[in-house]
């Protein structure tokens, strides 16, 4: 995917990984108080989502270059078979729902209904597969970030640029959908007086 081979992709994975594990901590954060919080869920839910492709982007590329026979990517091996056969289709399709299901809330009007209910279920799916990937990779993490402070594989100065791309283009995408958030944030907050 870009230069360093196989071990430049495990480097750009780790490092988009690790800078995930924060991020989605503090989307996390924002749950327990989702009612006061619901601007900052929603735009940081937006703001995650290049840093998310790009991790989906260079675990596909390895998943592609391992089964088109790249000796390369062919000696690293595969994962274990649990971690391989459930938790990572499992962790990419809910993934997928998580955050696709998130931009349609965001794009639809306000409302309450199935699109909000499916959110909420992938969510349940999602932190379990995610909990079960980062305890199957977390003790791999501390090498490859290490290895890439150290520059002696080339492309770590594009790895690093590709991730801060990543995060501005978040920080575009959410400061670009403010108008709707604020638009679903002044609904639930009517809707929730209705209630009381």
């Amino acid at each position: 995917m870009i230069r360093g081979g196989a071990d430049g992709n495990a480097r750009l994975t780790a490092l988009t990984a690790a800078t995930l594990l924060v991020l989605l901590a503090a989307e996390g954060a924002t749950i327990p108080l989702i009612g006061q919080q619901l601007t900052l869920h929603m735009a940081l839910g937006l703001a995650l989502i290049p840093a998310v492709l790009l991790k989906l982007g260079t675990t596909g590329w390895r998943f592609a270059r391992f089964y088109l026979g790249n000796r390369e990517y062919v000696r690293r091996g595969t994962p274990h078979p649990f971690m391989r056969f459930l938790v990572a289709p499992l962790t990419v399709a809910s993934t997928i729902v998580l955050f696709g299901t998130g931009v349609l809330i965001v794009a639809m009007h306000p409302q309450r209904g199935l699109v909000i209910g499916l959110h909420k279920a992938s969510f349940i799916v999602w932190f379990g597969a995610m909990a079960a990937h980062v305890l199957g990779h977390v003790l791999e993490l501390p090498q490859h970030l290490h290895a890439d402070r150290e520059r002696e594989l080339p492309g770590a100065r594009a790895r690093s640029f590709l991730l801060a791309l990543a995060l501005v283009a978040g920080a575009v995408v959410a400061i670009a959908a403010l108008p709707a958030v604020h638009h679903w944030v002044d609904w639930a907050a009517t809707h929730h007086r209705h209630d009381g």
